[in-house]
């Protein structure tokens, strides 16, 4: 598998994988990432997000999976770090090593935290994340305010 960051050609294949994403959570109809949306993020004039996309090395023009993610600062650890927004492997590509792949590539980026959400109903996530030595925050409660 190759993993690379992503380019304006992965844009229609990212969007794919995060509505994908989103449909395996059983969320698609709160998804309204689409293309336009993906471009905009992570190639236009501000972007806020970046990505990366995995490949097969059978199947070179298909993206096996991808990862998107935010710059972020610990003020108390006085390190950057990173939220991973979307983690995704198609279900052809599970179990081949491809998702601790895209996570040794930010890792390999960053000095300090890397951090990510995982679906309280996503025990086999769940359990791939702790395999490679993460574990849950407990001693805080995360809360959204959105319009």
């Amino acid at each position: 598998m190759a993993v690379r960051e992503a380019r304006v050609s992965d844009v229609g294949e990212i969007a794919a994988m995060v509505r994908e994403h989103a449909a395996h959570e059983g969320a698609l109809e709160r998804c309204s990432f689409d293309e336009r949306a993906a471009r905009e993020a992570l190639f236009g004039d501000a972007p806020t997000l970046r990505a990366f996309v995995a490949f097969s090395e059978d199947a070179p023009d298909l993206s096996a999976g991808c990862m998107l993610w935010y710059p972020t600062y610990s003020s108390w650890g006085a390190l950057p770090g990173a939220w991973v927004e979307d983690l995704y492997v198609r279900p052809a590509y599970r179990r081949s090593g491809l998702g601790r792949q895209l996570l040794d590539a930010l890792r390999a980026m960053v000095d300090g935290r890397v951090e990510w959400d995982v679906h309280v109903t996503n025990d086999a996530a769940a359990q791939f994340y702790r395999r490679l030595g993460a574990v849950p925050v407990t001693e805080w409660t995360k809360f959204r305010w959105e319009r």
